[in-house]
């Protein structure tokens, strides 16, 4: 029988006692340095602190000649399997796995969704990693940062307002209360504001209606700074943005109650990349963080694109592994059904990259959790007899894994699968997950970035090297999409259904009226969105593996037009989170120091 792997790896939460590596946090960071090795000229870097700065968007201009074909950086997505509701550690193997690169000698660029301070106080804590493999300086990376979130907060409460003034002072425009859907948002958890009355008291205090608040992330303007592709497009995509219709049931946007530029200038300054390092140095650009259900769960395409123009840059060293082309790491949200499908469909057809490789992270505990012989719920500590050695419990969870094999082979991409190591892991469960990813024709390599850092994850990144140089030959395709522009919603709708496995489609009479109005008010061409639970392949969080014989609910469809998709709502989806028994902010305190204690 095998024992645990001590020197193992967690999703960015190691084991109370285990001692993990921290990342070096003495001194202050040498931005424009840090800048360098991004590719980037000290003249585009505008510092915020001594640790952090905004790259300015003139740096896309660029001071040369674009990269020659064949020579513009590798990119690469981190995606996952069906995820436990703690999360597998994407965000912490992609950090380790840019750090592995580093230490090959590679060109690497991390590309992060900022951290939400719901989730941060909530359940899942930071989204910056941990031990070693984790960006720094932390407590910036998963509370305030440059204030993206808190602008974003405001010009989408701003249009809000500008909504209720209107309806106050005699509603020229004649907007139908009743079809107003503009919320308002706040980056915190509070299942109390999903359904509130605005506008109680004396007349004077305004128009009394039904409203609700989502969490900023879920904002379309959230989405929006994710997809802008600059400050011109931003203004414009706010434009669009739609909050209801008129008695003649006409649409009524943002433009109509000028508010976009309002909303634009409070942008300004958030549109630019946040430039941040890992732990052993990496540059990391990190920015937007769109809600993973409702949206794309991906870092801005921006970030991508100045990251990927920064790395086009030849250094002048003999070093010839220093001058090949680099590599753009990103991460596409929860498991390869919703985030790639998402960031192949929207964020690569708006950013026009495409990636090479895919790296599938997997765990032991999720894939005992898809056998069925395991329930793991919120942060609660997995059930001793889920610890317990038992590759049978892997073999049975194991389909979840290869379904994702093939979805991610199905947009044409080379799958890399990286077993995300935990210390209750055992050394013949890690073994029989290699031994079905690579048996499934997959490269795998176990790793181990929480406690080893870059050198926990050498093995990824060798086999993230070789997948690229094989993408590059052309020996497999890049990035195929799962539907055409010119397909109907409906048609699209049903493909993304498929890629889950669903048998059909199943509308709402709403839904299905809804989807008729935008097909007819010429909004068909547009991109969708399909949102339900990250914990299942399907609709249904309590259906793990992969379920079979079973059709996509669709309850109910909306419209971000500002944002360019359609996105239809199945099961259960909640744009206001809620908090949990005992949340993290219970465990966060500041010392007489100054220093944040308990923030993860």
């Amino acid at each position: 029988m095998s024992t645990p792997s001590h020197a193992s790896a967690a999703s960015g939460r190691p084991a109370v006692g285990q001692e993990t590596p921290e990342a070096d946090l003495t001194g202050h960071t040498d931005l424009d340095d840090l800048a360098g090795r991004a590719g980037i000229g000290a003249r585009h870097v505008i510092p915020y602190g001594r640790d952090v700065a905004k790259i300015a968007l003139n740096v896309l201009a660029g001071d040369g000649p674009a990269a020659a074909p064949g020579e513009e950086a590798h990119y690469i997505v981190v995606t996952g399997i069906t995820p436990t509701p703690a999360g597998e550690g994407k965000t912490t193997t992609a950090i380790g796995l840019a750090q592995g690169l580093a230490l090959r000698r590679r060109r690497p660029v991390l590309t992060l969704r900022q951290s939400a301070m719901g989730p941060t106080f909530g359940i899942k804590g930071g989204a910056g990693g941990s031990g070693g493999a984790r960006i720094v300086p932390a407590e910036r990376m998963n509370l305030h940062l440059t204030g993206d979130f808190h602008a974003i907060t405001a010009a989408h409460n701003l249009l809000a307002a500008l909504i209720d003034n209107h309806l106050h002072h005699g509603n020229a425009l004649r907007i139908d209360e009743r079809t107003v859907s503009w919320p308002r948002v706040l980056d915190v958890n509070d299942r109390a504001l999903r359904h509130i009355v605005t506008g109680l008291g004396p007349r004077a205090d305004g128009v009394t209606r039904q409203s609700s608040f989502d969490i900023t992330p879920a904002s379309e303007i959230m989405v929006i700074m994710s997809l802008a592709t600059s400050l011109t497009d931003l203004r414009e995509r706010l434009g669009r943005i739609i909050i209801g219709r008129d008695c003649d049931g006409r649409w009524v946007t943002a433009e109509d109650l000028r508010a976009a530029g309002a909303m634009a200038a409070i942008l300004r300054d958030a549109l630019a990349p946040n430039l941040l390092r890992t732990g052993e140095g990496v540059p990391a650009l990190v920015h937007t963080g769109p809600f993973g259900n409702i949206a794309t769960g991906c870092s801005s395409v921006l970030a991508d694109l100045v990251a990927a123009r920064g790395l086009a840059g030849r250094p002048a060293t003999r070093d010839r592994r220093a001058r090949e082309p680099g590599y753009v790491l990103t991460e596409a949200g929860f498991g390869a059904d919703m985030g790639l499908e998402r960031f192949i469909d929207l964020k690569c057809a708006t950013s026009g990259m495409r990636p090479e490789a895919a790296v599938l992270v997997v765990t032991v505990r999720a894939l005992k959790t898809h056998s069925g012989r395991h329930h793991l719920a919120g942060h609660e500590e997995p059930p001793d007899r889920m610890l317990h050695e038992s590759a049978d419990d892997v073999r049975a969870g194991a389909p979840n894994m290869l379904k994702h094999l093939d979805i991610v082979r199905g947009f044409g991409l080379e799958p890399v699968v990286a077993v995300n190591v935990f210390p209750t892991d055992h050394d013949a469960e890690i073994d029989e997950v290699l031994r079905l990813a690579r048996g499934a024709g997959a490269r795998a390599a176990a790793v181990r970035p929480v406690t080893g850092g870059g050198e926990g994850c050498l093995e990824l990144a060798d086999a993230v090297v070789e997948a690229c140089d094989r993408a590059r030959a052309g020996a497999v395709a890049r990035g195929r999409p799962v539907y055409r522009p010119d397909d109907d919603l409906r048609t699209k709708i049903g493909a993304v259904a498929s890629v889950y496995g669903a048998d059909g489609v199943d509308y709402a009479p709403a839904a299905a009226r809804f989807l008729d109005d935008c097909e007819s008010d010429g909004f068909g061409s547009l991109p969708v969105v399909v949102a339900k639970t990250p914990l299942s392949l399907s609709h249904d969080p309590a259906l793990k593996g992969v379920p079979t014989g079973w059709r996509l609910p669709v309850r109910e469809v909306r419209l971000a037009a500002g944002a360019g998709y359609v996105y239809a709502l199945c099961g259960t989806v909640s744009t206001m989170p809620g908090l949990p028994t005992h949340p993290a902010a219970e465990r966060i305190e500041v010392a007489p120091t100054g220093e944040i204690l308990g923030l993860r």
